[in-house]
């Protein structure tokens, strides 16, 4: 479970890694950096961190950081209401990005599925981005990416980001995770 030194750490060295990146954020937005750990007890593994700009009913940009081989699990972005789900572009910043959807697979693919969670990632196409290029995720396409050994840096701009609703290929993801007291 994360602790909050576990999360202000976390904080401190995405701030830096957006700073390599020459991504500035007010202080505000320092304080405010979050950091998911899906409920896995394996940040370093399975997790990301992510400032969230503008999320409103229209439209969402966020900063996704991956540490060092970081990889943010399988999930989508499923319909909610009339809305379709959530379509996003990911523009690479820094870094590499290894990024799988559905398609034909890659044969062997370059990143390493996290041990003990293979059975929950499904889908293999790989689309690798290095810094300046960008791929657009349709509506409820199952899809997941890690970061390169330096880590990475990603601009997402989307539709309405409702992650309370994201559906992950592993059922013991909790998108929203409990804080553990030192």
């Amino acid at each position: 479970m994360l602790t909050r030194n576990l999360v202000k750490a976390a904080q401190e060295r995405t701030a830096e890694l957006l700073q390599d990146a020459g991504i500035i954020l007010s202080e505000e937005e320092r304080a405010n950096i979050e950091v998911a750990g899906f409920g896995l007890d394996e940040l370093e593994v399975q997790g990301l961190q992510l400032i969230t700009y503008v999320n409103n009913d229209r439209y969402c940009a966020k900063e996704l950081v991956l540490f060092p081989g970081q990889t943010c699990p399988e999930h989508l972005h499923p319909p909610v209401g009339s809305d379709p789900g959530k379509m996003e572009t990911f523009r690479c910043r820094a870094g590499k990005v290894y990024l799988y959807v559905d398609g034909e697979s890659a044969q062997p693919i370059s990143a390493a599925i996290p041990k003990g969670s293979e059975s929950s990632y499904t889908v293999f196409h790989e689309i690798v981005l290095l810094p300046g290029q960008q791929y657009t995720i349709p509506p409820g396409t199952l899809h997941w990416f890690q970061a390169g050994a330096e880590g990475a840096v990603v601009s997402e701009f989307s539709s309405t980001s409702r992650d309370e609703f994201d559906y992950f290929t592993d059922s013991r993801i909790k998108r929203v995770a409990a804080l553990a007291e030192e």
